[in-house]
């Protein structure tokens, strides 16, 4: 099968072409795993801090990818939840304890990180991480919402917020985009202001009903409650803690904060951005209960998803584009014939 796969960790500024397209075998499914022939394969952030080293491989080779959407192909024995030919989508957590904090624990894989995902024609996982794809949503529409929506969902949740409170959203990528919507949706009186350097972004925030876009840094109309963090940097962590109200919480959805403006966390200043009882949660992963619980949601609202579309060979180029800050909405990779 066709694969892009990762040798070894580098910056992308110092080699823009990391990914190597290879033939390799295709997998086997093992007791209680399927095979899924991919279709489409989202492009995550997550990906470009495996690939630099914030949150390396264990093992190298490995094919990246984790907003996995395909059909399956085989069942290994033991298997019966889905049937040949079936549309299933997979997402970071490739497998761990199935609790309710299977996210936090040493048992947790991760989908092209631990194991092969989904830049490749084929991919194995055990059924009980597979998830059905709601027919709201194309195969493309649908690889963002295994990851960017389903850590999204989990990031609102921790939010803690109360209909009629007011959210912030710092960056408006692949996550951000769907979470504004989902916030409509789950809390129709409650305002969202969205935070973004771009004014693309901030004119797309918009355009999907924010409330108030404006720079990073800016002070929104309104003292938020909550503000979730989506982007890569720590800029707008200073910032979100400058602007939330007393007693509000900031919610940083990202697995790693790159190192380029850390030092502007030496500024941070206690009576500023931490006194009046202000909280900072970190999200961690994801679990397969919120996938579970995302995806009909998605499916009612339904979800506007924005994505740009590259055949696999051009992984590298997306990876690229999404580093450089090119992003409306979601990029995905287009693996099968026809996708």
């Amino acid at each position: 099968m066709r694969a892009m796969v990762l040798a070894a960790t580098a910056n992308l500024e110092e080699n823009p072409s990391p990914l190597e397209l290879v033939e390799v075998a295709a997998p086997v499914p093992r007791q209680g795993e399927i095979l899924i022939e991919v279709s489409v394969c989202g492009v995550c952030h997550t990906e470009l801090d495996e690939i630099e080293g914030r949150t390396p491989p264990p093992g190298l080779p490995v094919i990246p990818g984790h907003e996995i959407v395909g059909r399956v192909a085989a069942r290994g024995p033991g298997c019966e939840r889905f049937r040949p030919g079936q549309r299933v989508g997979v997402g970071w957590i490739h497998s761990s304890t199935g609790e309710r904090d299977e996210n936090l624990s040493a048992a947790f894989r991760a989908t092209g990180r631990d194991v092969n995902g989904g830049y490749a024609e084929f991919v194995v996982v055990a059924e009980r991480y597979a998830y059905p794809i709601p027919d709201a949503f194309g195969d493309a529409e649908a690889a963002p919402l295994l990851c960017a929506g389903g850590v999204g969902y989990r990031s609102l949740c921790l939010a803690a917020l109360e209909d009629g409170q007011v959210l912030g959203l710092t960056g408006f990528g692949g996550s951000g985009h769907l979470v504004l919507q989902l916030a409509h949706y789950l809390y129709p009186n409650s305002p969202v202001f969205v935070f973004a350097r771009s004014e693309k972004e901030r004119n797309f925030a918009l355009e999907l009903g924010a409330d108030w876009a404006g720079d990073t840094q800016d002070m929104p109309p309104v003292a938020p409650h909550a503000v979730i963090d989506t982007t890569p940097a720590w800029t707008p962590v200073l910032a979100a803690l400058a602007c939330l109200r007393p007693g509000g919480r900031l919610v940083i959805n990202a697995i790693r904060k790159e190192d380029g403006d850390r030092d502007r966390m030496a500024s941070i200043c206690y009576e500023d951005h931490l006194w009046m009882e202000k909280e900072i949660k970190s999200v961690a992963n994801v679990t397969h209960h919120d996938l579970e619980a995302f995806l009909p949601i998605a499916a009612a609202i339904p979800l506007r998803v924005e994505v740009e579309c590259y055949p696999l060979e051009n992984a590298n180029q997306a990876l690229c584009d999404l580093r450089a800050g090119h992003v409306r909405g979601a990029k995905v990779l287009k693996i099968a014939a026809g996708a």
